[in-house]
């Protein structure tokens, strides 16, 4: 099996990460990556800018998403390699920008009832693309005083149980988000497992029928796993024959300060099929 280094993780202004897809293309290239995934929050917008950057610069760009799964808070499932064009995963990542579209709105209103109002056109601007998603709230916030840090945004306004309870949007169930990437000639991979923060014997048995349903495999690999989450999904992944991936979860420093692009090696070939 052939390793690259590869981050298949990452995020752009497509979404809620701070690089243009051209720009994390050209940072990508520079840290060393042979291998990079686009994966914006339920849009494949930034992907096709992306690979023409990596055409450019001789970087294998992979196509991907990450996808919201309804069933739990912070359930997020990675597509890779799919094809371009109308699909059923491209029809899917409308309804979610739609689903995004509308809760702004009632972001805003909750931010508001908790006295720390802001304007809706400030995050927009700051925002730019068609996905306007938490950090951008949170990045208007800090701008504002209302707190210091993001995380201090989502601590004490946008990822708090009163939130979650108030503010909602379309999400789609974990077997539409696998089947869907798959009908769509892609691959599906579990991103990062502890952020949904379920005993070992609940997320075994996730991981269980997530295989049954097709999941190819699992983000075995991410800069703030501790050592013994990282050797429980390496079990999973081998007592499932799931494949391996991993990546950074990169956003840029103004969005995650602590997170930086990471090259790890990885075997590609079952996603390649040979092109790497």
């Amino acid at each position: 099996m052939t390793a690259v280094f590869a981050d298949l993780h990452t995020h752009t202004t497509a979404s809620d990460g701070q690089y243009t897809p051209t720009e994390l293309v050209g940072l990508a290239k520079a840290a060393g990556i042979q291998a990079l995934a686009i994966t914006d929050h339920d849009t494949i917008a930034g992907v096709d800018e992306a690979m023409e950057a990596g055409k450019a610069l001789g970087l294998r760009v992979i196509r991907g998403v990450e996808l919201s799964a309804r069933e739990y808070p912070n359930f997020h499932i990675l597509g890779y390699e799919f094809r371009s064009g109308e699909s059923a995963l491209s029809r899917l990542c409308e309804r979610f920008r739609e689903g995004r579209d509308n809760r702004k709105y009632k972001i805003i209103d909750f931010l508001r009832e908790k006295g720390a109002g802001i304007d809706l056109s400030e995050v927009e601007e700051l925002a730019g693309g068609e996905i306007i998603a938490r950090p951008h709230f949170a990045q208007v916030l800090v701008r504002h005083g209302y707190v210091s840090t993001g995380r201090d945004a989502f601590e004490r306004y946008l990822d708090t149980p009163e939130f979650r309870q108030k503010v909602t949007r379309f999400k789609a169930d974990a077997r539409t988000c696998v089947e869907d990437i798959h009908a769509a000639g892609g691959k599906a991979s579990l991103a990062h497992p502890y952020q949904m923060e379920l005993p070992d014997e609940e997320l075994e048995a996730l991981v269980r029928q997530l295989a049954d349903w097709g999941l190819d495999a699992i983000e075995c690999y991410y800069p703030k796993y501790s050592v013994e989450q990282q050797q429980f999904y390496l079990k999973l992944a081998e007592q499932y024959r799931l494949h391996q991936t991993g990546g950074s979860d990169f956003h840029g420093e103004k969005v995650k300060p602590d997170v930086k692009l990471a090259a790890l090696s990885l075997s590609l070939d079952w996603l390649m099929s040979g092109k790497v």
